[in-house]
């Protein structure tokens, strides 16, 4: 009776957290928040590009069927709209679309998820991608194909070139799940089990990303950071001595700013660009929204000029940790590309 009492506990806590895993990706927002919760915890960037909404801002028609040159025509009109600088695909969708039978014509969306162990391209599949189809094409073209459904396409750099000189490393693997709706892909095999188990619900994802993603709500393309990364990659310690001096002029008389714990920054529908800034203490996040908005309209230095020249500051707020900035871009300015890496002074740690 003990023994299978204890079964019976055992049972129903495997539904309670299976449960617990259904609800966490089924509470997310939006589709990036969804996505994020599908990579490991220690990812540290991730690159964002919602395709589906792409094809619809720039009133593109195309299908599976799209030759290659109607989808390089695409990414170059995606590229003039800085639609498609978060893509890992870009350089490379014609010879993806003829080869592979899908590309960011026929993609529901992409995120390229990075960390210090590793990268993968989660791609969100709709009608337009058949997945068998897929992996018959993986079969011929020479990749390995797994003893289970769920399993690693294991392929490599040899087995890529064959297919295309452009190609991101990133599709040397690939993980197949039709029931999802995604294809998973990597230029490491091992690493593509890692994410399975947190596809799977058995390892932690990048819950923290995911939450300050929310703030974006659903943008085209986005960049999402950890406050490490953040504080890195956007450093004004990257601009030369003169620049930084300037730099500590002007946080100094814009009161001052605290170190960030994330980063975020999306291009939004109709073209205005959101940028999300958090910071530890919440009650720090007002006064450096206001600090923040500030040098968001002033001087540039390390970059040359001033913000003014690219965008404008149409609003400016904080929200418990996070400062939010939505920036309204001058005609013909690439403000996501430009400021997704630094010297940024607004974001400046």
């Amino acid at each position: 009776m003990q023994r299978r009492a204890v079964l019976a506990l055992v049972g129903v806590l495997a539904v309670v957290v299976a449960g617990l895993v259904a609800f966490r990706a089924l509470d997310r927002g939006t589709p990036l928040q969804q996505a994020l919760d599908l990579v490991p915890a220690g990812t540290s960037r991730a690159a964002w590009t919602d395709w589906a909404g792409v094809r619809t801002e720039l009133g593109a028609d195309l299908d599976d069927g799209s030759s290659a040159e109607a989808v390089d025509a695409f990414l170059a009109d995606a590229f003039a709209r800085d639609l498609s600088s978060m893509s890992a695909l870009g350089t490379s969708a014609g010879v993806v679309q003829e080869q592979l039978g899908f590309s960011p014509a026929t993609l529901e969306w992409e995120l390229l998820a990075q960390s210090g162990d590793g990268a993968v391209e989660v791609m969100g599949v709709g009608d337009d991608v058949d997945l068998d189809d897929l992996a018959t094409r993986l079969r011929d073209l020479g990749w390995t194909e797994p003893e289970e459904a769920d399993g690693v396409w294991v392929g490599g750099p040899d087995v890529l070139s064959e297919v295309g000189s452009m190609l991101t490393p990133e599709l040397q693997h690939f993980v197949l799940l039709g029931d999802r709706g995604i294809v998973l892909a990597s230029d490491q095999a091992p690493y593509l089990e890692e994410v399975l188990e947190v596809v799977r619900g058995d390892a932690e994802a990048a819950d923290e990303l995911a939450d300050l993603a929310g703030a974006l709500e659903e943008p085209l393309a986005a960049a999402v950071y950890d406050g490490a990364y953040a504080c890195e990659e956007l450093a004004m310690s990257q601009a030369d001595e003169d620049a930084q001096a300037e730099a500590d002029q002007l946080v100094a008389a814009a009161g001052g700013v605290h170190p960030l714990t994330g980063f975020a920054m999306g291009l939004r529908r109709g073209g205005d660009v959101r940028a999300v800034l958090q910071v530890e203490d919440a009650d720090d996040a007002p006064g450096d929204a206001d600090a923040r908005a500030r040098l968001a309209a002033g001087p540039a230095p390390g970059q040359g000029g001033d913000f003014g020249d690219r965008f404008s500051v149409a609003g400016a707020g904080s929200d418990g940790r996070e400062i939010t900035l939505d920036l309204r871009p001058a005609d013909g300015e690439y403000v996501l590309s430009d400021l997704t890496s630094g010297p940024v002074l607004f974001a400046t740690c």
